[in-house]
């Protein structure tokens, strides 16, 4: 299920039609068009994807670069021959707003699309994209406008905060591009980046790739639970759900079974990095991708394919927690009304049901709610208006059939309300410039919104409102949401390990040249922060799909739990729905994006050893 969401209104694709279950009749506009049979959707590509004219077809994303390029060509010229002031910020801000509209497009597109022409089309654009960005990240000419603006104490002075702020984002993004190198080594910069952008794409489509073996290397009785081609199984991922445990042995040891070309794929990668990060001034590139987080610089008998299982299998025992005994509560119609009721109350954003534009989506699957990738960034247009945000959200959900709606399990259940907290964090961003608008803040930040979210989808108190039978109309016991959140405190510790073992590796990774394999490197590593032995023959780390969008910041996630757990505990512990705090969080963190340096937005609210702690623990019923 793919949801698209724009800022203006609130929308989901399908209106006034019959819900599937005639026993329900309180369910909100919002709840029975998510619980509906879907409605035939005009796929024509008319008005082009997202409404951009342009994408009708592939080669429509040519045409959209030509357009952005021949706008940055104009912006770069206002920008160098007019005296510094607030416009040079928001020509610079109206030049990334350009380029990030193609590029943050493609980028979702590229993962998205159901074809694959559009597919191709939009990973050419994100690299073309990429490599002019690269390029002015080192035009001298540009890069003097700016620093004539910074320099000028009496120009500085006259600028607001959110303006001086982002020109000193902008310049931060010169200088860790190599701006101060002579003409030689910003060519050289340039070109290093550049082959990451390709680098970066073949390692993340070689991390989901699955691996083949002869059907008769697996035993008869157990061929069944994989992918089978011809004389060929296909293993593509680690079946850690599964009972039997010759299937997780097998699935981890073949799908994490090493391929030599993406461990040197993986080496020219951090190899890359590191002479990049070099050449532009940096100790490692750890020190470079931490310059401007919060962390600011670097720091700080079971076996390995048995952990997910017996953490399920351990909670599911102890606290009698069977998927498919809740999921008939958790209809995705019932789960939206349940985010519609949650923001309406504490937020006053409400949803509001449309059919999409002839072409403007590229599935029947497709949802709009006229809010994950963030498509088009807020900022305010020079008219006065804003541009609203417009955001993809895209989940991995069982389809529905001719007599039931899409129902989740628990964790489709909890992760659709993270994945909102995203989208809800680039939508309600206010910010005047699109440059730092919703998520386009510190890594280790980033993740606060969403992870607050899963607080609100383990209360009870929140959950008591939403979650019903889609037949009956029932409400979920008590019992069997007290179950499911106490359930979460088993294995607490061993999951927080396991997420040190994986931050303490990317850091490593990203860190000093260590003159040894990635594989040599992850046994150590393993060995020294999650106590689970190393599987000899085995490659988890070409699996990390996270070192690409996260490299020397995957720590973000546990610091950006700890932050959410402390905010929660001081705002919405007592009450899920106090509007006042709702207000303020909006107010002062939703709203600022990045334009805000995120410690200020803490400040006062001391980071203990009892929050890292007790950050995995849900809200206690």
């Amino acid at each position: 299920v793919v949801m698209m969401l724009a800022c203006q209104r609130f929308v989901s694709v399908v209106r006034n039609s019959r819900t599937l279950s005639r026993h329900v009749t309180t369910w909100s506009p919002v709840g029975a068009a998510f619980n509906a049979q879907q409605r035939k959707v005009d796929l024509l590509q008319k008005n082009g994807l997202f409404g951009v004219p342009a994408l009708s077809t592939p080669a429509g994303f040519e045409v959209a670069q030509q357009r952005a390029l021949r706008e940055t060509e104009q912006l770069v010229e206002t920008a160098c021959n007019n005296p510094p002031g607030a416009l040079t910020v928001e020509t610079f801000d109206q030049l990334s707003d350009s380029l990030c509209k193609v590029a943050d497009l493609a980028d979702f597109v590229k993962v998205g699309h159901p074809d694959p022409a559009f597919r191709d089309a939009a990973e050419k654009a994100c690299i073309n994209i990429g490599t002019v960005v690269e390029r002015l990240n080192t035009n001298v000419e540009l890069c003097r406008s700016l620093k004539n603006l910074l320099d000028n104490k009496e120009v500085l002075d006259s600028l607001d905060p959110d303006t001086r702020r982002v020109a000193e984002l902008f310049m931060f993004d010169f200088e860790i591009s190599g701006i101060h190198l002579d003409e030689s080594k910003r060519g050289k910069a340039v070109s290093l980046n550049v082959n990451l952008l390709d680098l970066n794409n073949e390692f993340l489509n070689g991390t989901h790739l699955p691996n083949r073996i002869e059907k008769t290397a697996l035993p008869e009785h157990i061929r069944h639970c994989f992918s089978i081609d011809g004389n060929s199984i296909q293993i593509g991922g680690l079946h850690a759900d599964s009972p039997d445990e010759l299937v997780r042995e097998a699935a981890y040891k073949i799908f994490l079974f090493p391929n030599s070309s993406l461990l040197l794929c993986l080496d020219d990668l951090l190899t890359c990095r590191n002479e990049l990060a070099k050449l532009v001034g940096y100790e490692s590139f750890a020190h470079r991708a931490l310059n401007g987080t919060m962390a600011k610089t670097p720091g700080k008998v079971l076996m390995p394919w048995d952990h997910s299982y017996f953490s399920s299998a351990v909670r599911a025992e102890r606290y009698k927690i069977d998927p498919s005994l809740y999921s008939p509560y958790f209809s995705l119609g019932a789960c939206m009304e349940g985010l519609n009721m949650l923001f309406s109350q504490l937020l006053g954003v409400s949803f509001r049901n449309e059919q999409p534009m002839a072409g403007e989506v590229w599935s029947e699957e497709v949802r709009k709610l006229d809010c994950h990738f963030t498509i088009q960034g807020g900022r305010l247009k020079k008219d006065g208006e804003y541009q609203h945000p417009v955001v993809v959200l895209m989940l991995s959900l069982p389809p529905p059939t001719r007599s039931t709606p899409t129902l989740l399990n628990p964790g489709m259940m909890e992760n659709l309300f993270h994945e909102m907290g995203h989208a809800m964090h680039s939508m309600l961003g206010r910010t005047r410039y699109q440059h730092v608008t919703g998520t386009r803040c510190s890594t280790d930040f980033a993740e606060v919104p969403s992870i607050l979210m899963e607080f609100f989808a383990t209360d009870y108190r929140v959950v008591n409102q939403f979650a019903r039978h889609y037949q009956t109309g029932q409400p979920l016991p008590k019992s069997m949401v007290s179950r499911l959140c106490e359930s979460k405190r088993i294995c607490g510790a061993a999951d927080t390990q396991l997420q040190v073992f994986y931050a303490a590796l990317d850091q490593v990774y990203h860190g000093k040249p260590q003159n040894r394999s990635t594989t040599d490197i992850l046994k150590q590593m393993q060995e020294k922060f999650y106590g689970l032995p190393y599987v000899p023959n085995t490659a988890w780390q070409l699996r990390f799909s996270h070192l690409i969008g996260y490299g020397a910041k995957y720590y973000s996630y546990l610091m950006s739990r700890a932050i959410a757990s402390m905010v929660w505990r001081q705002c919405f512990q007592k009450d899920p729905f106090n509007r006042d705090m709702g207000e303020r969080y909006r107010r002062e963190m939703l709203a600022h994006g990045g334009s805000k340096e995120p410690m200020l937005m803490v400040q006062g609210k001391e980071l203990t050893l009892t929050i890292f702690l007790g950050h995995y623990l849900p809200p206690f019923l």
